[in-house]
């Protein structure tokens, strides 16, 4: 099983990144879309709320028709159950992302945790250990929540 994820990822993320900057985009976009998809699992209790911030959310910052949003948020569920850790996403980031565009990851983690009103224990620590991951200063981590919390 561990194999089969291993050559998905091979095969699919990494190879398509290597190709072409639009395959390259694809990937990134899959693997922010699925790391907002384990932030609604977060808590282990799946608000609609949440799932409607998320698509909403995807189809503005990647600027995608709603087809193409669920084609994409359909995706990143399956890659989400198929990931054994995060860091299958993370280091795509870390590769082609700049400092800004992974505080924006940050932010949109922040809001999707943030849509119910409330953040649970459970998705600060998500919203943290990515940010660790994704080499974000706690400085940033902090600012991006006040952002879209308002405190």
């Amino acid at each position: 099983m561990l194999k089969q994820i291993s050559d998905f990822f091979s095969n699919h993320l990494l190879l398509a990144v290597d190709d072409s900057c639009a395959d390259a985009e694809h990937c990134l976009r899959l693997a922010t879309a699925a790391l907002m998809i384990e932030m609604t699992r977060a808590d282990y209790d799946i608000k609609s709320i949440e799932m409607e911030a998320t698509i909403g959310m995807l189809q503005k910052h990647f600027s995608i028709t709603p087809e193409e949003t669920d084609e994409l948020v359909d995706l990143a569920e399956l890659e989400a159950d198929k990931a054994t850790t995060y860091h299958e996403f993370t280091s795509l980031m870390n590769q082609h992302y700049n400092q800004e565009q992974k505080i924006q990851v940050i932010e949109l983690l922040w809001e999707v945790a943030y849509a119910d009103g409330e953040i649970e224990k459970y998705e600060d620590f998500l919203v943290r250990k990515i940010a660790e991951l994704l080499y974000v200063p706690h400085k940033e981590f902090i600012a991006a929540k006040h952002r879209v919390t308002g405190l």
